[in-house]
């Protein structure tokens, strides 16, 4: 009453509590204050004024979440744990930080922007614009699908907040000063202007008292000015025009063209089942139990409570459902009339194109030149010397020893010693099918989720390189009596959906050894399980092969998703190229999702005949949706699960007409180890499938050195290397897989973030890689420097027993992440993950020392220790083309 902040709690039995505080923002400017502001808060505040307590405590706590989101017009700060005493911790962290930040000066110019000596240390060195927000902005808007997105809204609502951007214009956000960063915080970061969350079921009298102990006594209530006007409404429609960059794998720079998206609005009418099948689409939403449950309601009614609407009938979604049905049956036109008057009628309408510019790229280099000059040129030899000095201050301030006592944080002993287990049943499907299952009882409130591996073990390498489009397309053509457009229709009335994706899963004892399939996934309200089952026997026995028209629209959109993925998953590519030469895991992984997949893409996209792709296809279904190669699992309630086995019989009886028998292409069939799963489904089905008792071993395979350079219409690269090491239930697996998280968040943040300027950088252990990475990063080679000065901190010991419990805490938090019913027993099944594996694995990582870190670091990643790999994704590099050490693709 006393500050006018609004609080919702959402009491429900989910121990994963979830907290957020919302703040209404509405910047009035490019300069990407709110943006700046979310990463200047969380450096540092009244109580914690150490540097970076935000990324400190992800390494103090066992969250299951931890960020904070800029939007349009609000800015939230949410965390998760299952912890009571971690909520409280993380609580008292992120309400100093959002109401009572240092905002230091130093922090602005390292979060938001600065100029600075392109080295700090050199005088003489030219000024450059540096700076976190900066390169991350840079980054985002190297995205056309950003670009084309933030124009859209930009134009259609020109009058206010919504016409500017909230993250930063890269070229305005140097316009932004410390005192206005601080005016702005005074303003919106009040209690007044606040919007608290909690969900879970921890009490809220308990974080009632903590808010207003903590924060809200502190306030006094005020009226800040952030709501947003309407925008006034055109009396015509309009158009615009703006331009990007050009597609980053164009072979041909003359075959880039305008791309056109037209709606088309007429009398077509609503078909009942269309409508069933959306209302049926969130009946799944509203029974489906996410992990992260709390979040999505945070991030659901966000944007209705921002501007004052009412969150609590935003959550009652059975009753919308019901009014909207009640309106249907009043009025049969009345999804008509509301197309003819938001749409057909409404003459706020803007109509925007995009095309790509060949220099658009060097456009933007030239402006940020431009911008730099003006500054630079109004400097006076005191404002150089002033900024070199601050240059030195701040590479001081960040290459010291942070002490972090004043935060809070959980011990090693606070973290359960043994994991809890998932009982799960196992069967064999009877003739003709003869299929290993795995069936998991679990609360699925309603819900049945099927999977099934298969396996890829036959295909011929030629069609290896066509399976990630097989799966992206077999679900989208047709099959049996459905045409692709009733087809959808069907999954959208009996499924919550259904997808194939490339699997490649490296082997737990052997690096040299993976299993190789595609995973069917689906799941279907438990009425439905038969309809579901009966879509699956139609996409096995006949799906529609013959329809190039519509394949080419799907490959289109397939290469254009993978093209556009990149600015935003570029140090994913990089790391999977890297792991390409080191294991043959890796190099299939690199096949199937790597920059070979993104230009096989681009590849089909331009062929004028598809013929070639079409007889592909059926192919790699012969090999591929076969009983003889595969496993299936189940995920439901204990009452149903009877009942689904009949059906998974049937559905197994009903594609075994599609068994063949095939000779294995290769003859490097082995054994399992007897960890992997397909040791353990090969000992029940006591068969010789290929799926199930064998995994692909790479015979003579050879780890090289590769240093691959990709250049890209990018102004920031993504790097990564990684070295071969050891698999998951090797002794030394525990050992660098803590070494990775505690090098992330001692050594290679300060470096590659705090100095370097990146948006995130770190290193991570799997599949048998220690890799590093960096991302949205203005440096290339320099990063890989980096990256190998962290090996030698690592080597050198300079680390303590409370840095090595952190990087513990940070690892269980990953560990025991809360698992979905309807994933319980996945790791079983796919990877062979039973609990005895993971608690073995679990009292190796409590076991970790300091001798044992220094020691894998000595022996694994030193220089010349093992075979390693480099790859660079970024804009041209003069240093690289004349290194004849890198490939340049």
């Amino acid at each position: 009453d006393r500050t006018g902040a609004q609080y919702l709690h959402a009491a429900r039995d989910d121990s994963n509590n979830l907290f957020s505080v919302m703040l209404r923002t509405t910047p009035r400017d490019s300069t990407g204050v709110p943006h700046i502001l979310e990463h200047t808060v969380l450096c540092g505040s009244e109580r914690f004024p150490c540097r970076d307590p935000f990324f400190k405590m992800l390494n103090r706590s066992l969250s299951t979440f931890m960020n904070a989101f800029t939007a349009s017009d609000y800015t939230m700060y949410p965390f998760s744990t299952q912890n009571s005493k971690d909520f409280q911790n993380l609580l008292s962290v992120y309400l100093d930080a959002v109401f009572f930040p240092c905002l230091r000066e130093q922090d602005f110019r390292q979060e938001g922007w600065r100029l600075e000596n392109e080295d700090p240390q050199d005088l003489n060195s030219p000024l450059v614009f540096k700076g976190v927000v900066f390169n991350e902005m840079k980054g985002a808007f190297s995205d056309s699908e950003r670009v084309y997105g933030q124009q859209l809204q930009n134009k259609l609502f020109p009058d206010h907040t919504y016409s500017v951007v909230s993250g930063g214009e890269p070229l305005d956000i140097p316009d932004l000063t410390w005192e206005e960063l601080r005016r702005f915080h005074a303003t919106h970061y009040h209690p007044s202007n606040a919007r608290f969350f909690t969900y879970g079921d921890l009490p809220l009298e308990q974080h009632l008292q903590q808010i207003q102990q903590e924060a809200l006594s502190r306030f006094d209530r005020t009226e800040p000015d952030t709501h947003v006007p309407p925008q006034p409404a055109w009396t015509s429609p309009k158009e615009d025009h703006v331009t990007c960059g050009p597609d980053p794998l164009a072979p041909d720079p003359s075959k880039q063209s305008t791309v056109c998206v037209s709606y088309l609005l007429g009398e077509t009418g609503f078909e009942e089942e269309r409508v069933e099948a959306l209302l049926h689409k969130i009946e799944i939403q509203m029974k489906h139990q996410s992990t992260s449950f709390g979040l999505s309601l945070a991030s659901y009614i966000a944007s209705c409570w921002n501007h004052d609407g009412d969150p609590v009938e935003l959550l009652n979604i059975g009753e919308l459902v019901s009014r909207f049905r009640r309106c249907l049956k009043e009025d049969p036109r009345y999804l008509q009339d509301k197309v003819q008057h938001y749409l057909q009628d409404n003459p706020h309408r803007l109509t925007l194109s995009m095309s790509p510019d060949q220099a658009y790229l060097e456009k933007q280099v030239l402006a940020e030149q431009e911008k730099l000059q003006r500054k630079t040129e109004a400097l006076t030899e005191g404002d150089r010397q002033e900024i070199y000095h601050k240059g030195l201050e701040l590479l001081e301030a960040q290459s010291q020893a942070q002490d972090a006592s004043c935060l809070p944080a959980l011990q090693v002993s606070d973290i359960q010693r043994t994991t809890p287990t998932t009982p799960v049943e196992m069967a064999l499907s009877p003739p003709p099918g003869g299929v290993a299952v795995q069936y998991c009882k679990q609360p699925t409130n309603g819900m049945l989720y099927f999977r099934s591996m298969c396996s890829l073990n036959t295909l011929p390498e030629e069609l290896k390189v066509y399976v990630p489009l097989f799966c992206s397309v077999l679900t989208q053509l047709g099959c049996g009596s459905l045409d692709y457009r009733q087809q959808a229709q069907q999954m959208e009335l009996k499924t919550g959906g259904m997808s194939v994706s490339p699997l490649v899963i490296q082997d737990s004892a052997h690096l040299d050894m993976y299993e190789q399939g595609v995973l069917l996934f689906s799941s279907c309200l438990e009425r439905n399980v038969p309809d579901m089952f009966g879509l699956w026997s139609d996409i096995f026995n006949s799906p529609h092969f013959d329809d190039e028209e519509r394949l080419r629209v799907l490959v289109m959109m397939s290469a254009q998703e993978l093209a556009n993925g990149i600015s935003d998953s570029g140090h994913m590519y990089a790391m999977t190229q890297t792991g390409r030469s080191l294991t043959p895991a890796g190099g299939l992984q690199e096949t199937f999702g790597g920059m070979e997949q993104v230009k096989f893409m681009k590849r089909i996209a331009e062929m004028s005949d598809l013929g070639p792709v079409l007889r592909a296809l059926p192919r790699i279904k012969k090999h591929i949706l076969n009983p003889d190669n595969m496993r299936c699992a189940v995920n439901a309630t204990p009452q149903k699960m009877s009942a689904a086995a009949g059906q998974l019989e049937s559905f197994m009886k009903d594609v075994a007409g599609n068994r063949r028998s095939h000779k294995t292409t290769t003859p490097h069939i082995v054994e399992a180890s007897s960890s992997h799963p397909a040791s353990w489904w090969r000992g029940l089905s006591n068969r010789k499938c290929l799926c199930a008792s064998a995994v692909q071993q790479e015979v003579g395979f050879q780890p090289c050195q590769m240093k691959t350079f990709f250049p890209m219409a990018f102004p920031v690269n993504f790097v990564s290397e990684s070295i071969r090491t050891v698999p998951f239930t090797h002794a030394d697996y525990a050992s660098l897989y803590i070494l990775a998280r505690m090098m992330s968040a001692k050594y290679l943040h300060g470096e590659i973030r705090e100095k370097g300027g990146a948006y995130g950088g770190g290193a991570r252990m799997g599949g048998g890689l220690f890799s590093f990475y960096s991302y949205r990063d203005p440096n290339s080679v320099q990063t890989l420097s980096a990256f190998r000065r962290g090996v030698d901190w690592a080597r050198s010991g300079s680390f303590s027993q409370q840095d090595i419990d952190e990087a513990k805490l940070s690892v269980f938090s990953a560990v025991d992440a809360p698992v979905a019913p309807s994933n319980k027993g996945m790791g079983r099944f796919l990877n062979g993950m039973t609990d005895e594996v993971r608690q073995a694995h679990r009292e190796r990582l409590f076991a970790v020392s300091q001798k044992e870190l220094v020691d894998v670091a000595s022996r694994y990643l030193g220089v010349g220790q093992q075979t390693s790999a480099s790859a660079i994704l970024g804009p041209e590099n003069e240093s690289i083309k004349k290194d004849p050490s890198w490939i340049i693709k």
